[in-house]
């Protein structure tokens, strides 16, 4: 009787984990996180460690914040992985809508550690865990019945990939049950999430100590007089990493197109004698006041910021030229200010203290200058674009309140090479043609730009960093 007993534990364990790889396992969660060290690791005996956990009983970190599994050393490194690549894959996500809670199983080929926090306002779950790589193809999207509105995911900063889940409500997080392989599933994390009161979301949620504050990706580079006559142009791919921005009309994603774009165009410039310096080279999201510091870092002649538009109407198509301004140039513009400025809230940056007012550098007539070089800069920009692509027919250059082109002393533009919306548009930007033609045509803006600037009739007035 007791071999027969441990039989049917074992047959009652692989029956938890399928249904666990299908985010519709009952009610059960493990008070405890379980993760084996390697794949020949014990693994648990039975489930009578789990007990069924209401929303008043379960329990999310703590503001201090816990990394699981509990007991170890906090930190992002991952175990010690044999083969080509040392970082764990993401094969999967599934969702489990319940009546009490919603499920989120994460399937990965490696244990991890992670960690779990929520953050208000809006109302968002943070998962950090070391860099992995991401093999999901088609992952689940929740039918938003439950506590998930929507979930990104993506490398956030070197070493650290992270998911931020959407909510519908207020919910609490129980802790992390991690499961190892069977039945064909790799390591399965699984969160429950059950509604709670907003009040007690609040209470809760909060930045980990070691994020607060602290800048995404650190860049130290330092002020001071230039050691070369060359211009030294900043080229800003937008979004990346966590945050995809616009997805395309046919699944391309604004992140993938503008790096490509960045790199084409950051070429293009080097062969014609400009420094360049890309604010990222991978797909890794950089905060927009990081990407406007770095600009001012290597003391940028000129900043370029490249992103991809979409709009409700899917006829609306053409590319167009963003310059800073205190109020949008039209309600288009401050919609499209609002929806930029958001990514560092959609990549889980903190900004506890951050202002996000615009007037305090307006006022500066340093500022107002550089909006002025901007300015002329970007109407050549519409004009060789108009060469090279469809051109937004009215008012293609715009302005608005943009975070990423606050430098005070850097003539900067956010260029909207078209729209995702648009399948004309959309179409185009996947030919190479396209994209050589646009990045020859912004080049040309430049060179045009500083040849008005040698002949005299704009100064500069300003110092630039080493390169």
């Amino acid at each position: 009787m007791r071999h027969f007993g441990a039989f049917l534990g074992v047959v009652l364990l692989g029956w938890a984990g399928v249904a666990l790889g299908q985010g519709n396992l009952p009610p059960p969660v493990k008070t405890r996180a379980y993760a084996p060290n390697r794949l020949n690791a014990p693994s648990p005996k039975t489930m009578d460690e789990a007990v069924r956990l209401s929303p008043d009983t379960a329990t999310a970190p703590a503001p201090a914040q816990t990394w699981y599994p509990a007991g170890q050393p906090a930190g992002l490194t991952a175990p010690a992985k044999a083969g080509p690549s040392a970082e764990p894959v993401v094969m999967s996500v599934r969702i489990g809508e319940h009546p009490d809670r919603t499920r989120f199983v994460i399937e990965l080929s490696d244990p991890v550690k992670l960690r779990v926090f929520t953050l208000a306002n809006p109302n968002r779950v943070v998962i950090d865990m070391p860099e992995v790589l991401w093999r999901l193809n088609g992952p689940q999207k929740p039918t938003s019945n439950g506590a998930i509105k929507s979930y990104r995911y993506g490398l956030f900063r070197p070493g650290n990939a992270r998911f931020v889940i959407d909510l519908n409500m207020a919910v609490t997080a129980a802790e992390p049950l991690i499961l190892p392989p069977s039945d064909g599933f790799g390591y399965r994390i699984v969160i429950d999430l059950f509604p709670v009161p907003q009040a007690k979301f609040e209470a809760t949620a909060g930045w980990p100590a070691d994020l607060k504050a602290v800048p995404n990706v650190a860049r130290n580079v330092p002020l001071g007089p230039k050691n070369s006559a060359r211009k030294v142009i900043v080229v800003d791919a937008g979004h990346g990493g966590i945050d995809s921005g616009t997805v395309g009309i046919d699944g391309m994603q604004e992140k993938d197109l503008v790096l490509d774009e960045a790199k084409r165009l950051g070429a293009v410039l080097k062969k014609r004698g400009y420094i360049v310096h890309l604010t990222r080279d991978t797909d890794i999201y950089i905060p927009l006041r990081e990407r406007v510091n770095i600009a001012r870092g290597y003391g940028a002649d000129l900043f370029i910021s490249l992103h991809a538009d979409s709009n409700p109407n899917p006829d609306v198509t053409g590319a167009s030229v963003y310059t800073l301004s205190e109020k949008g140039s039209d309600k288009e513009a401050a919609a499209l200010a609002k929806k930029e400025n958001q990514s560092d809230i959609i990549a889980g940056v903190d900004l506890t203290g951050q202002d996000d007012s615009v007037s305090h550098i307006l006022i500066d007539l340093a500022q107002r200058d550089t909006m002025n070089r901007s300015s002329r800069f970007a109407e050549t920009v519409v004009s060789k674009l108009s060469q090279a692509t469809d051109i937004l027919p009215r008012t293609p250059h715009r302005s608005g309140a943009l975070v990423v082109l606050k430098a005070p002393d850097v003539p900067a533009v956010l260029v909207e090479l078209g729209y995702l919306s648009n399948r004309q548009d959309c179409s185009q930007m996947h030919g190479d043609r396209w994209r050589n033609g646009v990045a020859k045509a912004i080049a040309d803006a430049v060179d045009q730009n500083f040849d008005r600037l040698s002949a005299g009739q704009v100064s500069s007035g300003r110092s630039n960093a080493a390169e």
